[in-house]
């Protein structure tokens, strides 16, 4: 990429598609170290003596001798060659100590997530939920902004680094508000933020001086008078690359004196400049709407092939994992953020990040079942889905006459893989189902397995299924959440319709609403019933609600060939594969 900035090589490398888990692949660095990526940012984390965490970014994994703590954080180097930066935060410009002859200048900066946020009023006026950025979000935006091709190119200085020292200190030592901390949790519940432990940020040093500073020896009319041109000039930039800073000051805009004691220009006779301090960072409303339709279509461009990407191991991160389980291939991996588990159907590597459960684990949504935790949500990527608690293990309660209740009790739960199997199997044979996407074991111990797991027979048939690590794949400790489409159309339809203006409602509800007939309810039913068994299976609870219609936004119900409605099968728990037809 050519660099039209004479300065942009020393102040902003580019940042490619690098991969994390490729190159601890290729290089010599600690066993120890392990590829994760948070909040879209691939990061190297190396424990640290004492139980800190050191999260290292693709631009420090060149620096990561440097970036040792014995070699910035000792404390006797620390305090003696540190200097206190002008500002409200705490942050340091610090020389490391020298590396094979080789000393590099940081900028430590303590973060101040969950502090209040000391603006004056006119900006509080216009940002009056301002708060300060946690260390993954300031990385993440920074990161996202360095790549951003949009707009002006914002020069910023690198980010290196997360440390997170082990010690905890006292509530009233933070500074921190125990409802800001809880309000970023609510919307990053599975990124480890403890309110106890200080964040420490590393970036590169940049070149230069702040613009406040080159300029304070002008007359004070015409200091302020270029200040605020230039101030102006770089929130237009910011603006027009999406993103804007609620505290934008002269400070925070680094500009490179010349040798003849000039600043250092841009083509357009603009001043060259760079941009440092991103805790109160954020987009646009206009790029955050964009972001979330772009991922949104690369997932679906994504998701259409997932079945038709190579599966090719050497494809693959070091992190993720090709397996095959009853049939079905998954993308497996571990979810960094909760220490679980993650299974994404198909072959596709680039769709995990898609299921991680911060992408949709607590964003809003509503419950869908009164018997069931079964729940709607529109994701972080603005991906409508259902994610709904694995039932298997309970003993099923039935109704239903003895007969039948004797079959349920003896079949017992699916598991979510048996789930997937049989979903993946009806849709090749031809009946329509809701589309099964990832499975998500949570990472924490389960205590529900003590209260209401009693039957242990899937657990048991399920033993001699082990991953890599020798564990099993289903454990009874453990909570397994299956992740489910919510668009209920079928895939011959025509482009137009699709799940923008498509709504599901399940056969009960439909009959209910008088959009179908008592008697074409049955009818369907039966037909349902009928078509399972030509494919070899048993709903033991086939009812109304376990099968979707589409409805169209003026009410009208999606018809297939006969006139009649088109059907989804959306329940799986206490489906039976018949003996000839049987899972192996």
């Amino acid at each position: 990429m050519q660099i039209t900035n004479p300065v942009a090589a020393d102040l902003c490398m580019d940042d490619r598609n690098h991969s994390i888990a490729s190159f601890l692949k290729r290089q010599h660095l600690p066993e120890h170290a392990t590829p994760l990526r948070l909040l879209g940012v691939d990061y190297a984390h190396l424990p640290t003596s004492g139980g800190g965490d050191l999260y290292v970014t693709w631009h420090g994994i060149h620096l990561l001798d440097h970036l040792s703590l014995e070699n910035w954080y000792d404390r006797g180097w620390f305090e003696a060659n540190r200097v206190r930066l002008p500002g409200t935060g705490t942050v340091y410009r610090l020389p490391t100590k020298p590396v094979n002859g080789r000393s590099i200048d940081l900028v430590i900066k303590y973060c101040r997530v969950g502090e209040d946020v000391p603006i004056d009023t006119i900006t509080l006026s216009q940002f009056s939920n301002a708060e300060f950025n946690s260390p993954y979000e300031e990385f993440a935006l920074v990161m996202e902004m360095r790549r951003r091709r949009i707009g002006p190119r914002i020069l910023t200085h690198r980010p290196l680094g997360i440390y997170v020292p082990p010690e905890r200190l006292k509530l009233w030592e933070t500074g921190r508000k125990e409802f800001r901390i809880a309000g970023k949790k609510a919307r990053f519940m599975d990124i480890e933020l403890d309110i106890l432990r200080q964040y420490v940020l590393i970036y590169q040093w940049i070149k230069g001086i702040s613009a406040d500073e080159a300029f304070k020896q002008m007359p004070d009319e015409e200091t302020r008078r270029i200040l605020k041109k230039l101030t102006e000039s770089v929130r237009r930039d910011l603006e027009d690359c999406g993103y804007t800073v609620v505290d934008h000051k002269p400070a925070h805009i680094i500009v490179r004196p010349r040798k003849d004691g000039t600043l250092l220009r841009k083509r357009d006779g603009g001043y060259a400049y760079a941009l440092v301090d991103f805790e109160l960072l954020i987009r646009t409303a206009d790029h955050q709407r964009n972001v979330q339709s772009s991922r949104s279509a690369i997932y679906l461009t994504h998701y259409r092939a997932r079945f038709g990407a190579s599966a090719r191991a050497e494809l693959f991160p070091e992190n993720l994992k090709l397996v095959t389980i009853l049939g079905i291939d998954y993308v497996f991996g571990h979810a960094e953020s909760t220490h679980g588990r993650l299974w994404v159907v198909g072959h596709d590597p680039e769709l995990f990040d898609y299921f991680i459960p911060e992408r949709w684990r607590h964003t809003p949504g509503k419950k869908l079942s009164a018997s069931s935790e079964t729940h709607y949500t529109l994701t972080k990527d603005n991906i409508n889905l259902v994610w709904k608690l694995s039932r298997v293990g309970e003993v099923p309660e039935s109704n239903l006459p003895d007969e039948i209740a004797a079959d349920i009790l003896s079949y017992g739960f699916n598991t979510p893989f048996e789930e997937f199997s049989i979903a993946l199997d009806l849709a090749r044979k031809g009946i329509h189902t809701v589309y099964p996407l990832a499975i998500y074991m949570s990472g924490l111990e389960s205590s529900r397995s003590a209260l209401y797991v009693t039957d242990r027979r899937r657990f048991e048939s399920h033993k001699a299924i082990v991953m890599e690590d020798g564990e099993p794949l289903f454990r009874p400790d453990h909570n397994y959440l299956t992740i489910w489409g919510y668009w209920n159309g079928v895939t011959e339809m025509p482009e137009r319709w699709n799940e923008g203006n498509l709504q599901p409602i399940d056969l009960s509800r439909a009959c209910q609403c008088g959009l179908i007939e008592h008697a074409t309810m049955n009818r369907l039913l039966e037909s349902m019933a009928e078509q399972l068994t030509a494919a070899g299976y048993r709903d033991l609870t086939l009812r109304p609600s376990h099968l979707l219609l589409s409805l169209r936004h003026d009410k009208r119900l999606i018809l297939d060939e006969n006139g009649l409605p088109t059907l989804r099968i959306c329940n799986f728990e206490l489906m039976q594969a018949g003996i000839a037809h049987g899972l192996s």
